[in-house]
C-alpha cells in the first residue's frame, strides 16, 4: 500500500496588501494504516493542506505524492480521476443533492466510475447501515439534518474502497454519540484496509481514535495538540 507523502508544500494567498502564508514549507508523512488529527485555529491552513492534498488545489512549491505519483503535477482531467477512483473525500460541506434521495446522493460517485444506478446503491447501502441511515434511504437529502447529510457524505465517501482517506471536519455535525461512531468507522476503515488518512478536526475527541496528532499554525506543522488551542477547544 501506499503512503501520502508532502515534502516542502507551500501555498501562499494574497490578501490585500498581506501575504496569508497558508502552508508554509510543510512536510508530513501519513503512513499505510495510520490515522492522522491535524488541528489548527480556525483560518490555518488547515482546509487548504487538505485539497492539495487531494489534487484540488495546486501548491505554489513542493511535492505531494501518493501511489508512486506525483499529485501536485496532475493535469484536471488526471486529478479528477485520482479523486474518483483513489481518495476518500469527506467535505465539510457534503454537496448533495436537495431533491435526490439519501441512497442516491450516496452512489453518485461510484456511478462516475462506470457502475449503473442499481449496482452503485448495492454498493452503498451497507455503508448507510453503518452511518446509522440505513432506515432513511429513500428521504430526500433537503429532508434530513444536518447531522444525517453529514453521515451521506461519509457514506459517500467510503463506499468506492478507496485508497486513501481525506476528511475536512467530518463529525462538526454529529452528537457526541455519532461522533464516536464515526471516528471509530474512520479508524478502522485505515487500520483494517492498511491505508491512510488524514482529518482535520476541532473535535478534542478525535484525539482517543487517531494514531497521530498534528497542529498547524502560522504555516507550520507541530507534533502533538497545541496546548493554547487544547485550551481554546476544550
Amino acid at each position: 500500500m501506499s503512503a501520502l507523502e508532502l515534502r516542502e508544500v507551500v501555498k501562499h494567498y494574497a490578501a490585500g496588501e498581506e501575504v496569508v502564508r497558508a502552508v508554509d514549507g510543510v512536510s508530513l508523512t501519513v503512513a499505510p494504516g495510520e490515522l492522522v488529527a491535524l488541528y489548527g485555529p480556525s483560518g490555518s491552513g488547515k482546509t487548504t493542506l487538505l485539497l492539495i492534498a487531494a489534487a484540488l488545489l495546486k501548491p505554489d512549491s513542493g511535492k505531494v505524492s501518493f501511489g508512486g505519483r506525483e499529485i501536485s503535477r496532475l493535469s484536471a482531467r488526471e486529478g479528477a480521476r485520482y479523486r474518483r477512483e483513489e481518495v476518500g473525500f469527506v467535505f465539510q460541506s457534503f454537496h448533495l443533492l436537495a431533491g435526490a434521495t439519501t441512497l442516491n446522493n450516496a452512489a453518485l460517485k461510484l456511478m462516475a466510475g462506470g457502475p449503473s444506478l442499481h449496482e452503485a446503491q448495492q454498493t452503498v447501502r451497507p455503508w448507510l447501515d453503518r452511518v446509522g441511515l440505513g432506515h432513511r434511504t429513500e428521504q430526500r437529502a433537503g429532508q434530513l439534518s444536518m447531522g444525517e447529510r453529514q453521515r451521506v457524505a461519509i457514506a459517500r465517501a467510503l463506499a468506492g474502497e478507496p485508497r486513501l482517506l481525506l476528511a475536512d471536519e467530518p463529525t462538526g455535525n454529529l452528537d457526541s454519540l455519532r461522533t464516536r461512531e464515526i471516528l471509530e468507522l474512520l479508524r478502522d476503515l485505515c487500520h483494517q484496509r492498511h491505508i491512510p488518512g488524514l482529518l482535520v478536526t476541532h473535535d478534542l475527541q478525535a484525539q482517543r481514535f487517531v494514531d497521530r496528532v498534528l497542529t498547524l499554525r502560522d504555516g507550520h506543522l507541530t507534533d502533538g495538540l497545541d496546548a493554547d488551542l487544547e485550551s481554546a477547544l476544550a
